[in-house]
């Protein structure tokens, strides 16, 4: 399969990001035009938040979901895709991990809930990253797109935001423009997004990237059952987090980002609170998946929450 832009087969990924927009220039106006929106500040009715090293996908009838957001992304990238016939949306947020393996399980849950539309096709919209000093943001965006470029799939790279099209100065530095999007499930409207309420165990989700190692991203969602589910998975003792949890916020932001510049204000808080989890719980197996099964939650249709269940 060959990943497709303007309905063009692309038969090799360029090996720099400045090459593929030169060679598809349209891609510019797109990143200007999604560059340009205002955030919106994504209210928890309605939204399944899809953290780091996460993926979901879910259908427009869901009665739960009409929102997939994330954000928080400053080398990472965000992935959005959309099929034209059925509306099956999925997201994924990803950093440096492997993504082969993540963008073949979402395209494979858009293929089986499109099946009865044979006439569609399967849209992409990649945000994130941004002109970073060390060149992280680069690795990631040819990595996914070289991922995307050997899938059975056929995908068509309609937005491409990333890099240097995501980028603007500001005090001599580079920052990241859009942190974070939503997609509207029925319309497709892609938007840039904040969010003040991202869901249940957000200290638990995010632990697993401080203790190495754990790299699988985690398919959190069944819009046939209308269910959020968290792991199972399991971590290794963090030894020296009675230390880290003695630092300042400042040394948190140092050695735990890939770009401590630009982080929202939020990471060292995030950070402590997912260092604390850890300390509390050194094996996840035992004290929190006991039973080796995923915690699950339900959208509680009165207060908009995701409310914990024992199915």
């Amino acid at each position: 399969m060959v990943l497709c832009i303007a309905g063009i087969p692309i038969e090799s990924i360029p090996q720099d990001l400045r090459t593929l927009f030169h060679l598809y220039p349209h891609l510019k106006e797109g990143a200007r035009h999604l560059c340009s929106l205002p955030a919106k500040c994504v209210s928890p009715a309605g939204l399944l938040y899809v953290s780091q090293r996460e993926l979901a996908v879910t259908v427009p009838h869901d009665k739960n979901v009409s929102v997939l957001g994330t954000d928080d992304c400053t080398t990472c990238h965000m992935a959005v895709f959309r099929h034209t016939a059925s509306s099956a949306t999925g997201l994924t947020h990803l950093d440096s991990c492997e993504h082969e393996e993540p963008l073949q399980t979402i395209l494979q849950r858009i293929t089986d809930l499109s099946k009865v539309y044979p006439a569609g096709r399967v849209q992409l919209h990649l945000v994130g990253g941004y002109r970073d000093g060390r060149g992280v943001s680069e690795e990631v965006s040819l990595s996914l797109l070289n991922a995307l470029s050997k899938s059975p799939y056929e995908v068509d790279l309609v937005t491409c935001c990333l890099g240097e099209l995501n980028t603007i100065p500001r005090d001599g530095m580079n920052w990241p423009v859009v942190y974070g999007v939503g997609v509207n499930v029925e319309t497709g409207e892609l938007f840039p997004a904040t969010f003040s309420d991202k869901g249940p165990e957000m200290a638990l989700r995010h632990a697993r990237f401080y203790t190495g190692g754990h790299q699988q991203v985690l398919d959190i969602y069944d819009c046939q059952q209308g269910l959020l589910r968290i792991g199972p998975f399991h971590y290794e003792p963090l030894r020296s987090v009675d230390l880290w949890l003695q630092q300042s916020d400042e040394v948190l932001l140092k050695h735990l980002s890939t770009s401590p510049e630009v982080e929202p204000p939020h990471f060292a808080m995030q950070a402590r609170a997912s260092l604390k989890y850890i300390q509390e719980h050194p094996f996840p197996s035992s004290t929190v998946f006991p039973d080796g099964r995923p915690h699950y939650f339900r959208r509680d249709q009165l207060s908009g929450q995701w409310v914990q269940i024992r199915p």
